[in-house]
Formats: structure tokens, sequence, C-alpha cells
């Protein structure tokens, strides 16, 4: 088997390290090259050329993205099987790589990766589709976004990801976004539209995020192949975020509860529309304003040498 591994050299300061380890783990079952990229956008760039080749990447949730966007462009044959990736985890937050159960230490993660791919015992899970972007665990429109907005610039200041990082940046930002007028109204075939709306968080079937190695759980019981799920806020204010994510936090039996909180679970498509431009997220990448998007739940789309 040929294999691409792409890097993002911004992801790790080990990353020369971790790639001769994934080169030597791999020899005599994967024929690794490595590429690493230049710009935003490269990743996917790569991942779509791989057409014959294992792609594995060293990286975050952001070049997750990418590369899981790249292979799914290529428009597989009708009865292939789905495109096949392989994560290394590289970044500040790692969510994708953890909701698969990857080690955090990438030593232990390439093990792992490298014994999956021997027993060619690989997991096939469903991705989420919103507009033509697909994303592997979490999207949002509204103070969601906004705070990945905001992470992303001091980012590129030169702080650290980190949990810490974004929860300082969302109690900030709270006194900044717009808490008086809602714009979101959320749309699903056969149903009321359901109107005034001021966050929405889509994830597919997977935590939301992880306070260090603890996941954000919107449902008890994540799979990646059960739809989509949202929640969604009627009002915006700091006690009920806190309680809503304590709950997300540390209740495993039952879906978070809160006063003016809606939740959809399982959902195979829903739309969501807002009455002014608003900050969007895929996978915590912040990929501008929008004024409507339709979320699809797209069932065994691909494998993970997970």
């Amino acid at each position: 088997m040929r294999g691409i591994l792409i890097v993002n050299p911004h992801a790790t300061s080990m990353s020369g390290t971790v790639c001769e380890l994934v080169v030597r783990s791999l020899a005599g079952l994967v024929d690794v090259r490595v590429e690493r990229t230049k710009y935003r956008g490269h990743a996917w760039e790569l991942a779509a050329a791989a057409d014959d080749e294992l792609v594995i990447v060293l990286g975050g949730d952001g070049s997750i993205n990418e590369v899981v966007n790249g292979v799914m462009s290529r428009g597989e044959e009708e009865g292939s099987e789905p495109p096949l990736i392989a994560v290394i985890p590289g970044g500040g937050g790692n969510v994708f790589a953890q909701a698969l159960g990857l080690p955090a230490d990438a030593a232990a993660a390439i093990r792992r990766v490298r014994d999956v791919i021997a027993a060619q015992s690989y997991r096939t899970i469903g991705l989420g589709l919103a507009g033509d972007r697909y994303f592997t665990f979490s999207a949002g429109l509204g103070m969601d976004a906004e705070v990945v907005r905001e992470v992303d610039r001091l980012r590129d200041a030169g702080r650290r990801e980190s949990a810490w990082l974004f929860l300082r940046t969302m109690v900030r930002h709270y006194y900044r976004t717009e808490r008086r007028i809602p714009s979101l109204t959320v749309e699903r075939d056969g149903q009321p539209p359901i109107t005034d709306l001021f966050l929405t968080i889509i994830t597919n079937r997977s935590p939301w995020t992880y306070f260090r190695t603890r996941p954000v759980l919107p449902v008890p019981h994540p799979d990646f192949n059960s739809g989509l799920d949202l929640l969604a806020m009627r009002q915006v204010r700091l006690t009920t975020i806190f309680y809503l994510v304590s709950q997300m936090l540390w209740i495993r039996r039952r879906a978070p509860r809160a006063r003016d909180v809606l939740a959809v679970h399982g959902a195979e498509s829903l739309a969501v529309r807002s009455a002014r431009p608003i900050a969007f997220q895929v996978d915590g990448e912040y990929l501008g304003e929008i004024e409507a998007i339709k979320f699809q739940f797209v069932p065994r789309a691909l494998r993970v040498a997970a």
C-alpha cells in the first residue's frame, strides 16, 4: 500500500520527529511519502490528488477537516468502499481524534494506527455536510462561531490553543455578542419553523468539544452513525451557558436540559436561516458570515484507521 502523510508544520513542535516515527512504524505496511502544507487549503488539495494512496494526516481538527473534504471531493464510484484516512493528533484540541478514541500521545496513536492497518479493521463513520463543506464533529452559527473567530485571531498572534483559551474567550465575548435581537430560524421537513434563536450548534452525534480530556457531550451516547443533533438557545445568558456546559461535562445518562434551550436529536437534515449575516464555523474553523445553510447527515461516508 502507498500512502501520503500530510503534515501541518504549525500544528506541533515535534512534527519532524513524529513524521520519522510514522514512516518507520508503518514500514512494511505502507510506503509513506511526506508532504507539508504551505497554505490554507493545501491539505485539501493534497488529499484530493492522492487517489490511490492511504491519506494520513498529522495535525489538528482544521487540517483533518481539509483532508476529509479533499478525499470526499474525489467522487468515488457507486458501490465502492468509502475513502480511507488515518489521523495522528497534532493540534491543540484534537477533538476528532479524541472522539475516535485515539491516544493523545502521538507515538501511542501511531502504534494504534499501525495495528489497525495491519488488521485492516477500519471504522466506518457518517459525516455532517454543511452546504458543500463536510464536517466530522460539529458546526455552529452565532456566538459559538464568533468565539472560534476570536480564538483564530489569538492563535495568529502567538497564543496556544487550549480549552482554557476557549473558555476565557467565551466569557469575554459574551459581553460583545448580540444578545437582544435573535436572528436565527431552524427549519425541518414536515415541522413548523423554530424562530427567535441566538445560537445553534450542530453535532455529528459526537462531542461538541473537549475540556482537557473530558468530552463535552450534547447527547449521552455519541457514535458517529445516528444523524445530526442540534442544540440552540432562545436566550444568551452566561449562567445558562455555564449550567448547560456543566451538564454536558458531567451528566452521561441523558441529554442536557435548560430553560430557553432547544434540542433536536438524530436529524437527517435541517436548515438554519439568519435575518442578518452571522458567524459560521465547522470543526473549529471559522468560515466567515452567512445568512442561510442546509445541513445533512451522510451515513457511512468515511473509513478511518482508528
